[in-house]
């Protein structure tokens, strides 16, 4: 299988259309937001491609990126959203409008596993076991291939995964809590920002 992989550096370019609908995902130097620098955002219309920017770490100006995070016509899939929005929001000072996000998808339509990490959900869906060596790789200087084809998987297969977990939502009537939990992804970005890491439903 081929995958389409273009860098670009700073920003997406300004004539580039991706449609209504992309996969969207980010690479840190760590998860802590506030210490380890947001490095990547890639980006995929579903068709076996992957749009890569590459951030100017002291600037972090990327116009065009932005107007479509904020494009409330465009939809964007995630997995995990919460992580990708609280850096995003912190690094790129903007709030992703229009999100869905499979891992959320997973553990409510999921019931019968316990398993909802992009890897298990491309082994049910798609039937490919996907290497995540690069993981917990260095995205901060030049890139690899191994590199850009890690960050190439982990939006390539979005969309379809969106798809077949929304029919088990519908199928199970729980699209309405489904959609009911994605209204509190800015709230929860906004606490993990604020340093309110704990369930604060917890007794």
């Amino acid at each position: 299988m081929n995958i389409d992989i273009k860098v670009h550096k700073d920003d997406l370019p300004e004539d580039l259309n991706l449609g209504n609908t992309v996969a969207i995902d980010g690479e840190f130097m760590g998860l802590n937001v506030k210490r380890d620098p947001l490095c990547l955002i890639q980006i995929s219309t579903g068709n076996f491609d992957a749009h890569i920017v590459q951030f100017n770490r002291k600037t972090y100006i990327a116009p065009n990126l932005i107007r479509l995070l904020s494009n409330k016509n465009v939809t964007k899939i995630f997995h995990f959203a919460r992580a990708d929005l609280s850096f995003i929001k912190y690094y790129l000072k903007v709030d992703v409008e229009n999100i869905q996000d499979t891992k959320i998808q997973s553990k409510l339509a999921r019931s019968y596993s316990d398993k909802h990490g992009l890897k298990d959900l491309i082994k049910e869906f798609i039937g490919i076991d996907i290497n995540k060596q690069q993981q917990s790789s260095d995205f901060g200087g030049d890139l690899t291939p191994a590199q850009l084809k890690y960050c190439a998987n982990d939006v390539i297969y979005l969309h379809k995964i969106n798809i077949e977990l929304n029919r088990i939502l519908l199928r199970e009537k729980r699209m309405k809590l489904y959609n009911d939990c994605l209204k509190f992804v800015k709230t929860r970005v906004d606490l993990d920002l604020a340093s309110f890491k704990d369930d604060i439903w917890s007794h």
